[in-house]
């Protein structure tokens, strides 16, 4: 039988539609609403795997609107009542939270207090119940359906294809806004790319970098994270250039090193990393198949392909991929 993630992940294309057709009206309205008010600047609040989302956010809204995109430190609020700076007088400021319950204590509160400073907040939320999606000022429900396993996989994804969305809106995209809307016919194809061949490589390993770049940076972190929680693999993500620093330094002779590729620049920059890599002896595995479309929906396509691979790889280990040890689907940090 197969795992709650493995079928989680499968049903991400699915997601995705209910997605897109029960937000088309909310999408359309807020982009005409960020063109007429700009927003100075746009702050994200997330965890976990959406903060590896709100990774990609950042991405795509800096590159496609050119507005600085950061991501809040959530203890600011929570742990130390610090409070934002009001928004001047003038000007707006865009809140993205982004959440698969709605419900950790920190999130809530670093996003109440981006409200209470003159913040628009948006909120990805996947249950539309939960104290995030009654805060917010505009919902956009991910509708991913019950995730069962502890491991996010599905709500990931949407929340990929939500902020892709939304800024393809925002940016009246239409390039960007056709590639999303193939992404419920691609996910499938995707999720049945053959990653098999990243399997012995860390059948016995113990640590390894993930790289990439760009677009790709988020899903990347992601894999790290899938690889730690899953199949109890000390996994680091780096950028493609932020690794050539002091990282570099600890891989030697057979240290296994797994390339987020894709087209475009940052494809060709990792690419080159990892060929670096190779040629010092590491075992680098990269050349990973995947479906070539707009170079900012690659990496949503590359992650559900990662995602039926790390399910393999878990019970290949010896791990239950939908109960990782010591951890809980809902986690209330202060």
């Amino acid at each position: 039988m197969p795992s709650l993630m493995f079928a989680e992940a499968e049903e991400a294309g699915a997601a995705v539609a209910r997605f897109l057709a029960a937000n088309s009206a909310a999408l359309e309205r807020i982009g005409a609403r960020l063109r007429a008010d700009p927003p100075e600047v746009v702050v994200t609040c997330a965890r976990g795997s959406s903060d590896h989302a709100a990774t990609y956010g950042k991405y795509l809204i800096e590159t496609l609107t050119g507005v600085v995109t950061a991501s809040a430190a959530l203890s600011v609020s929570s742990l130390y009542q610090a409070r934002p700076a009001h928004t001047d007088p003038g000007t707006s400021r865009l809140c993205i939270a982004i959440s698969q319950s709605g419900r950790s204590p920190d999130l809530l509160a670093a996003v109440e207090a981006q409200r209470d400073a003159g913040a628009f907040v948006i909120a990805l939320v996947n249950d539309e119940t939960s104290p995030l999606a009654g805060i917010a000022d505009e919902l956009l429900a991910l509708h991913a359906g019950p995730e069962r396993s502890v491991a996010a996989t599905k709500s990931y994804i949407v929340s990929l294809a939500g902020l892709a969305a939304l800024t393809a809106a925002w940016a009246e995209d239409a390039a960007l806004a056709a590639a999303v809307a193939q992404l419920p016919d691609q996910l499938p194809r995707a999720f049945a790319l053959d990653w098999s061949a990243a399997i012995a490589p860390l059948l016995g390993a113990t640590s390894l970098f993930v790289i990439g770049r760009g677009y790709g940076f988020g899903v990347a972190q992601e894999a790290a994270l899938k690889l730690k929680e899953t199949c109890g693999l000390h996994a680091e993500c780096f950028s493609a250039a932020e690794v050539k620093h002091g990282p570099m330094a600890i891989v030697g002779e057979g240290f296994p090193i797994l390339a987020f590729e894709g087209s475009g620049a940052a494809g060709d920059d990792v690419r080159e990393t990892a060929a670096l890599f190779a040629s010092r002896g590491a075992t680098v595995i990269d050349g990973l198949p995947f479906l070539p479309t707009h170079p900012a929906v690659e990496p949503i396509l590359m992650i559900a392909s990662f995602y039926r691979m790390a399910e393999r790889l878990a019970v290949a280990r010896g791990f239950d991929p939908d109960a990782p040890p010591f951890l809980a689907k809902v986690t209330r940090t202060q």
